[in-house]
C-alpha cells in the first residue's frame, strides 16, 4: 500500500496534539513495515515530522548538527514512509518504513546489534558494507 500524505490542515493539526519534549524533540523509532524489524531510534522536530509527514521521505532531526536530516540523504540508504503512529502519550512515533539497504550509519542492517546477554554485550550482526562505502556519496 502507497503512503498517501494528509493535506496541509490535517498535517498541523497532528503534528499540533503531538507531546514535544523541552527540547521540542520526540523520539521516533524506525520499523522495517513488513518484517516488524527495529531498525533505529532517532528524533524529529516538528519540522521533521512535518517534512516526513507530507513527502513520505523519513526525515529526522540532527541533535549533533541541529539541522534536519533526511535519511539516505548522504548515504543512499533510504527510508520511505508506509505509516505514522504517535504511542498513547503523544510523546513518541513509530515510524512504520520501507527502508533501502541499511539503516544504521555503521553498514548494519539494525542500529540495534549490542544484545546484552549474561557475558556482557555481544555484537550478533556484522555490517552489511563498510562506513566508506556507505557514505562515499556524501
Amino acid at each position: 500500500m502507497a503512503y498517501t500524505p494528509p493535506d496541509a490542515a490535517t498535517c498541523a493539526s497532528m503534528i499540533a496534539q503531538v507531546r514535544f519534549n523541552d527540547d521540542g524533540l520526540i523520539a521516533a523509532i524506525a520499523q522495517q513495515h513488513d518484517t516488524g524489524e527495529v531498525l533505529m531510534l532517532a528524533w524529529m522536530n516538528a519540522a521533521a515530522l512535518g517534512e516526513t509527514l507530507r513527502t513520505g521521505r523519513v526525515c529526522y532531526f540532527s541533535r549533533s548538527r541541529q539541522a534536519l536530516w533526511r535519511k539516505g540523504e548522504t548515504s543512499g540508504q533510504v527510508q520511505t514512509l508506509v505509516d505514522a503512529r504517535l504511542d498513547c502519550d503523544r510523546d513518541a512515533v513509530l515510524v512504520l518504513v520501507d527502508q533501502k539497504g541499511v539503516a544504521c550509519h555503521t553498514g548494519r542492517r539494525s542500529c540495534f546489534f549490542n544484545a546484552m546477554r549474561p557475558e556482557g554485550l555481544v555484537v550478533i550482526s556484522q555490517p552489511q558494507i563498510s562506513a566508506d562505502e556507505l557514505y562515499k556519496h556524501g
